[in-house]
């Protein structure tokens, strides 16, 4: 069933492609909806997402809306940077916004509290990758340089934290790259060296460097030493707040559709590539296809989220205040409708 969905839908999609969206629009989104039976047009959500991880678990519902068959009428729209996303949120452009997990906290200071998470939609997709057999958790890392991106983001306060957990902090180098693909390629010279990664890079890594393995997820490594409840939190989906006062039931038809997407992404990997880089997400339909059952994908609401994402911003916070915007949100942040 998944697989004929998801055919059907890539059709529609290689059309619109060509005919209205481009690669990183997505959806009917000028395409008046139809009145309801009280003769009232039905709202259609206006969604925000960055290439990557944080929109894979959306692929379905791109799908679904294409075909004409979504569950609740959305656009899509899929952009290259976090930054990108934010001014459309602060400017009213989208209604609906998956970014990092920090920028949601930096988004809720800079708009004076007008954002909510309603639900965390990527856990951790960092992974430890070497081909040192000697490497098996963190603890192991010492002595050791590691490679990474993030100086000065969430990737270095995380390997901070986990190396200061494990009490090797002092005996491990990390040295920071600018982009996942010169980490890579740092990994391919030296296979003995050792590098952590998002998804899809980690993958691409195995792929290219004779011998390597993941020898441990960080978000398996964060939940043996965080606040309990806590996760590796990488994406969260906000609302604005306004909009979710006023179309409340539309932001529960689109967590509900949000939730039966990344299930269905994740039952067919294969049929959610092809979509995949139809709609930008990613570039290479193999790569995603491998990827896509490590990338974290998840729909976590209510105090299961809240636990999870308050636990993992304390970490950032208390590693550097500005990471989460200069304060940890307060209750309102929260959506545990």
């Amino acid at each position: 069933m998944v697989k004929k969905r998801f055919r059907a839908a890539a059709i529609a999609a290689a059309l619109a492609l060509f005919a209205v969206c481009g690669l990183a629009a997505c959806g009917p989104a000028d395409t008046a909806a139809p009145a309801d039976d009280a003769g009232k047009a039905p709202v259609t959500v206006r969604v925000a997402s960055m290439k990557g991880p944080t929109s894979i678990g959306l692929l379905d519902l791109m799908a679904e809306t294409d075909a004409g068959d979504a569950p609740v009428p959305c656009s899509f729209e899929v952009v290259g940077t976090a930054d990108e996303v934010v001014k459309k949120v602060v400017a009213g452009d989208v209604d609906v916004a998956l970014v990092p997990a920090n920028v949601a906290a930096v988004l809720y200071q800079k708009t004076d509290g007008e954002v909510q998470a309603v639900d965390i939609n990527t856990l951790s997709v960092l992974e430890c990758v070497t081909a040192d057999a000697g490497v098996t958790d963190v603890a192991s890392l010492a002595g050791r340089t590691v490679y990474l991106t993030g100086k000065g983001a969430t990737p270095q306060y995380v390997m901070e934290y986990l190396l200061s957990k494990a009490g090797v902090a002092d005996q491990v180098t990390l040295e920071y790259k600018s982009e996942a693909t010169e980490v890579v390629a740092a990994l391919a010279a030296d296979p003995s060296a050792v590098a952590v990664l998002p998804q899809p890079y980690a993958t691409a890594a195995l792929s290219k460097v004779s011998g390597a393995r993941t020898a441990f997820g960080l978000g398996d490594a964060w939940k043996a030493v965080a606040p309990e409840g806590s996760e590796l939190v990488t994406g969260v989906t906000v609302v604005r707040a306004e909009f979710l006062a006023e179309h409340p039931d539309e932001v529960r038809s689109f967590v509900d559709a949000q939730k039966a997407s990344v299930e269905a992404v994740l039952a067919d990997p294969a049929a959610a590539a092809k979509v995949a880089v139809e709609k930008g997400v990613v570039d290479n339909e193999a790569l995603a296809e491998k990827a896509i059952p490590h990338c974290g994908l998840a729909c976590v609401t209510g105090q299961e989220m809240r636990d999870a994402l308050s636990g993992y911003l304390s970490v950032l916070f208390d590693a550097d205040p500005a990471s989460v915007g200069g304060g940890m949100p307060e209750d309102d942040f929260y959506w545990l409708d």
